[in-house]
């Protein structure tokens, strides 16, 4: 079967479907997959996906309701609240749930979707999939453990670390800056990211591989190619779109290591971004705030 036409008849789940699982269940949809979205809401879902109402910290609720002959898992999911707790059940505990349920299933691929957090680095080096993981903050851990836990899973298991993730409905970062809200010192830390168009992109590119029977490494890490001192980054924005000058009590952008991110095993599979930098990303957003 022809790469292009391998997702064509493909039975994949996406346990987890908010933005970033939604993106990729269409991308899929529209490359001829059957999509079935996991999610507590399922009136959410993008049109065509077909639903699945569960939640994943809830072991009861994924009784019988997961569909039959699946041929990939993508667990996509985020936590419902940003402590220990929260990102153990959702990164941990939830995975386990799931893989309690899919045994008798025969999945050929199952796809996590992780984090660069899982990076303790902070000496300006690069960093790839063979770099050292040894997270600070229990974000970073509770994201290793759930890697681990897919890892060891029966089902062969490929982890996708993505950086900051931005885009169009990501625009937290943009409106700091325009709101002045943000303004980090000169040769402040590196910084790293990757639209999010490029980030369900990217999985669909793995997923069409896996679809294929091509040969899948157990890890990716997907970021652009450019990482970026984040006052270069303020700095580019500022003469590029109207802005507030920052203000006094400004954020100077807190500090999530210091650290490049190296994306050659993924474009080495053949993948090409569509935002190669965060100038790319960032200047069809800015556009998009002039012609408003």
């Amino acid at each position: 079967m022809a790469i292009a036409e391998s997702l064509k008849n493909q039975r994949i789940l996406l346990a987890g479907c908010g933005n970033l699982g939604g993106a990729i269940a269409t991308r899929l949809l529209q490359s001829g997959a059957e999509v079935f979205g996991l999610r507590r809401r399922t009136d959410q879902l993008p049109q065509g996906i077909t639903p699945v109402a569960a939640d994943l910290t809830q072991p009861a609720t994924l009784k019988n309701t997961l569909p039959p002959r699946l041929d990939q898992v993508i667990y996509c999911l985020t936590p419902s609240d940003y402590t220990e707790q929260g990102y153990h059940a959702a990164y941990v505990t939830a995975l386990e749930n799931l893989l309690v349920e899919l045994k008798g299933q025969t999945p050929s691929r199952l796809f996590f979707v992780s984090s660069t957090g899982v990076y303790g680095q902070d000496d300006n080096g690069w960093v790839d999939e063979r770099s050292p993981t040894q997270p600070s903050g229990f974000s970073g851990q509770q994201v290793l453990l759930g890697e681990q836990t897919a890892l060891a899973s029966s089902v062969a298991a490929t982890v996708v670390r993505f950086s900051g993730i931005y885009g169009p409905s990501r625009q937290g970062f943009l409106q700091a800056v325009i709101n002045g809200r943000l303004k980090p010192p000169a040769h402040s830390h590196y910084s790293n990211r990757i639209h999010e168009q490029d980030a369900a992109r990217a999985i669909v590119h793995l997923s069409t591989m896996a679809a294929a029977s091509e040969t899948l490494q157990s890890c990716y890490l997907a970021s652009d190619c450019e990482p970026a001192r984040l006052d270069q980054v303020v700095q580019w924005i500022r003469q590029h779109t109207d802005c507030v000058a920052p203000a006094d009590d400004a954020r100077d952008g807190g500090r999530a290591g210091s650290k490049l991110c190296s994306n050659r095993r993924l474009l080495k599979t053949g993948f090409q971004f569509r935002y190669p930098d965060f100038r790319a990303g960032y200047r069809e957003l800015t556009d998009q705030r002039k012609g408003a």
